[in-house]
């Protein structure tokens, strides 16, 4: 019975993954041509990132990551993107899709729903998340609260499900209209959601060079679990990169 149960998930999951390239596509077409009656696009963003990692499992990895975002009458956000890199000599593959919707225009909550996948391709490893999430995204400080369903498989066996709670923080030390500098801890991002105590706190900064153009960086440190007050060192990464937003 649970056989035939994992063998229906996997089909779903399958084409749930088919559908979501093809999401992909269609998210950037519509975010190079999105002027369709009755919508009004109030902002368009594309951000490019080189990111590089050390971590204790695979000593070293690199990624190239793309994502788009698109807002929709300043009430919708659509935000698709991929990640394509290696673990030391293995390929590593991210992607995700999603929308999120701000209904109130005086409080900054937004209720969103992600869909994540990751993959390992030389150990056949295949992760697929979905996750709902309330925030609150103030000025200066911020909290986003979910809970990960995720589905993973290795080497064709049958999914593993699990559901985590996902949480994530941000406080911003300086925010003007040239610079940004802030901490953020969380164990869950647009690219990938872990268990609960493998979380990571970041600095992050964004320099506003132009009208269009924004300097990203982030200096990451990560660990892969917490006992008591001792924490597990991981690894740390360093991304940087640019927006450019119109």
């Amino acid at each position: 019975m649970l056989d035939k149960i994992f063998k229906m998930v996997r089909m779903i999951i399958t084409t749930m993954k088919i559908k979501c390239i093809y999401a992909f596509f269609l998210f950037f077409i519509c975010l190079h041509n999105s002027n369709a009656q009755g919508i009004s696009i109030t902002g368009k963003s594309i951000d490019a990132y080189l990111n590089g990692e050390y971590n204790r499992t695979f000593s070293y990895n690199s990624n190239l990551m793309i994502a788009g975002e698109i807002e929709i009458n300043s009430l919708f956000a659509l935000r698709s993107g991929f990640s394509f890199g290696s673990l030391a000599d293995n390929i590593d593959l991210k992607a995700f899709a999603r929308a999120g919707a701000m209904p109130f225009s005086q409080i900054p909550l937004e209720f969103s729903l992600l869909y994540i996948y990751n993959g390992i391709l030389e150990y056949d490893t295949h992760s697929h998340t979905i996750l709902p999430a309330i925030s609150y995204n103030a000025d200066i400080a911020g909290i986003s609260i979910g809970c990960n369903f995720r589905f993973t498989s290795f080497f064709e066996e049958s999914a593993i499900f699990e559901t985590i709670l996902s949480l994530s923080a941000y406080f911003n030390f300086i925010k003007n209209e040239t610079l940004l500098i802030g901490v953020v801890i969380s164990n869950f991002n647009d690219f990938q959601a872990l268990n609960l105590g493998a979380h990571s706190i970041k600095m992050v900064s964004e320099v506003y060079a132009s009208k269009n153009w924004t300097i990203l960086s982030e200096l990451e440190y990560m660990q892969s679990g917490s006992d008591g007050l001792t924490a597990t060192f991981y690894g740390f990464a360093w991304k940087g990169g640019a927006r450019y937003s119109w």
